[in-house]
């Protein structure tokens, strides 16, 4: 007989998570993890430390939160608390010890003061900071901050010694901070952990490594470390380049109307993007080759206090985020984005956070559907076979939603699993009592504040290693039923799982099936076509439309799609706005539209834009929403930047 069993205790939090309601607010992926022995993040025993990143109660600060805990088990990074800090932030990242989950209870030092918190990627190699970690680092002295227009980069791969990057023969790069344990560099003050260099730093680093006028790139970047730009392409020197590069708006050189931004020519160009003072941190590593990007929360808000740590009061800094993820709440709650709105908001206009909308578009990692009062619906998730990374689904209900019951059934002719409704979870193991079938259902949690979340994780579908269980492939049936009184809207979202350029994870995407969702490529195939909620059911549930960016959709950060430059047309894989199938029924406050949009595609023969390879003088071609976000000419993005 098929059946769920007990989630077990946790193993780091010590919370009995079988308990009614012990899931109750949390984080299911940290659920999840302590459930699967954090085998999913490659770890062969519980960690001592985890990261996190948490939002305080309304009237809590940073300083408080600090005062409360003890370095024993709570470790704020001194860039939230210290001096200069952002004063009124109620976020920060941490990383906490066991005990910290036992002071989070009624009764405990820190009850009344921690609102929610989600967990970072639990990295064995990622130590907390020391306590006295402030006083081992370089300290930056006031004079060192950057002032005027300054321009952010939050990414992989960052070819720092470009000759795009370089003025005079000079870094333009006046901070860099690499957030793995790798490398050269001094801690940067105010983090505790990864490595920094500064512009002089890398000046002499480039000097050492220049004989007869020649700067030996190859020999540069060993020498420090970044084995990652070896490949002659990266993303983030690509992005890089188009953001900062020494190059006029296209549209000032093609000729075309204002309306009709281009990429930026090869026509050298004094404008202030060219000009500007660049602040680069490159992700830890694991972030990059974990595309789900689920986890990387914590490095992404230390990033940006990071930059904001090195910036002058009055500085204008705008910063590209050129990452994303597919699942999550998609309505601007998830901590790292009302973080970003309130850093937004506290810099009172001298900040920009620009994000792309993402390249999910065609990808089948959506569904959406109003089930009325007995309705029910099904969906079928297509496991790869060769996937060694585990695939997650997110399914997300309004607040309030009661009496939807989720029944599983994996593939391969076995029985379904009974049916789970919130509040309950389980785990499908296999003889050896391995989870292959992961299911979290809190009531409320901490990844959204406007609905309830149910995770669904499977297991890799293959290993290589024989210790390691394999859930079976092929299609898994998800169905839905509301036994409420009341009809209720709810999307699925599966999270990305490809493999990062230039790498080589066994990571496969996995995605939604369904015989009536349009395959034939005809020209009117690419967009979702508007279905009466009365039809819903009889039409594919699979949507394009809310195949969005999860971290893009906060109140103040400022997201764009891509188009094709010649024809004008939304480019394929990208969001559209106005929306084809706007009128569809719709979580509160759920995003589906970008606010921009600009060309990500020169021909559509030609797909994506050319900028910098990783050596100086070379070119590459990517394709993506990233391009486009600082190709804009409406006031954001680099050309914003620009045009300051």
């Amino acid at each position: 007989m098929m059946r769920w069993k007990a989630l077990p205790k946790g193993c780091f939090s010590d919370i009995h998570w079988a308990r009614p309601g012990a899931t109750l607010g949390f984080d299911p992926y940290l659920v999840w993890a302590e459930a699967t022995h954090f085998s999913a993040f490659g770890l062969q025993q519980k960690p001592a430390w985890l990261p996190v990143i948490m939002e305080l109660a309304p009237g809590a600060t940073v300083a408080r939160l600090v005062q409360a805990g003890s370095p024993r088990w709570l470790r704020v990074p001194d860039a939230y608390h210290g001096a200069g800090a952002p004063q009124g932030l109620r976020y920060c990242t941490a990383r906490v010890g066991p005990k910290f989950m036992a002071e989070l209870r009624r009764g405990g030092r820190l009850h009344g003061l921690v609102q929610r918190f989600e967990l970072g990627l639990p990295l064995a190699a990622r130590r907390a900071p020391a306590p006295d970690m402030v006083r081992t680092t370089r300290v930056l002295a006031p004079a060192q901050r950057l002032r005027g227009k300054v321009l952010g980069l939050i990414d992989g791969g960052l070819a720092f010694a470009h000759a795009n990057f370089l003025h005079a023969g000079k870094a333009r790069t006046r901070f860099f901070w690499r957030q793995d344990a790798n490398g050269v560099g001094q801690v940067p003050h105010g983090l505790g952990y990864g490595h920094e260099l500064t512009a002089a730093d890398i000046d002499a680093a480039m000097a050492r490594h220049t004989q007869g006028g020649w700067l030996d790139e190859d020999g540069l970047y060993r020498a420090l470390g970044l084995h990652d730009l070896r490949l002659f392409a990266n993303h983030g020197t690509h992005v890089m380049d188009l953001a900062a590069g020494p190059r006029t708006l296209g549209a000032q050189v093609a000729g075309l109307p204002p309306e009709r931004d281009a990429p930026p020519s090869w026509a050298l160009a004094g404008d202030a993007a060219s000009r500007a003072p660049l602040l680069a941190v490159q992700l830890d590593w694991a972030n990059i080759l974990d595309t789900s990007g689920g986890s990387m929360n914590v490095s992404i808000l230390d990033a940006l206090i990071y930059m904001l740590s090195r910036c002058a009061d009055d500085a204008s800094l705008v910063v590209n985020l050129s990452w994303g993820t597919l699942a999550g709440p998609h309505d601007g709650s998830s901590v790292l984005e009302a973080a970003m709105d309130q850093l937004i908001t506290l810099r009172q206009g001298r900040l920009q956070i620009v994000v792309p909308a993402g390249n999910a578009y065609q990808s089948r990692t959506h569904a959406n559907v109003t089930l009325g009062p007995g309705q029910s619906a099904a969906l079928h998730w297509n496991l790869p076979p060769d996937d060694t990374t585990p695939s997650l689904m997110e399914i997300w209900l309004p607040a309030g939603a009661r009496g939807v019951e989720i029944v599983v059934t994996p593939p391969g002719g076995r029985p379904s699993l009974p049916a789970r409704s919130a509040g309950q979870s389980g785990l499908w193991t296999d003889a050896g009592k391995q989870a292959l079938c992961t299911l979290v259902w809190p009531e409320r949690v901490a990844t959204g504040t406007r609905g309830s979340c149910a995770l669904l994780a499977l297991a890799p579908s293959f290993s290589f290693a024989p210790e390691i269980a394999t859930a079976p492939s092929g299609r898994w049936q998800v169905a839905l039923h509301n036994r409420a009184p009341e009809a209720v809207t709810l999307d699925a979202y599966i999270e990305r799982d490809d493999v990062a350029m230039g790498q080589h994870t066994g990571a496969r995407q996995s995605r939604f099936e369904d015989t009536r969702y349009d395959l034939s490529g005809n020209p009117d195939s690419w967009v979702d076509r508007p279905v009466p909620v009365t039809q819903q059911l009889e039409a594919t549930l699979i949507r394009r439309s809310g195949s969005f960016n999860s971290l893009s959709t906060g109140r103040h950060t400022v997201t764009a799609g891509g188009r094709d430059l010649r024809d004008g047309r939304w480019s394929l894989y990208s969001p559209q706005r106005p929306d084809p199938d706007a009128q569809r029924p719709r979580r509160p406050g759920v995003v589906i539209e970008p606010q921009r949009q600009a060309a990500s595609d020169e021909d559509p023969a030609l797909p994506g834009v050319r900028a910098a390879g990783t050596r100086t003088g070379s070119v590459v071609r990517l394709v993506g929403t990233s391009s486009c976000l600082l190709t804009t000419t409406e006031g954001v993005g680099s050309s914003g930047v620009r045009q300051w």
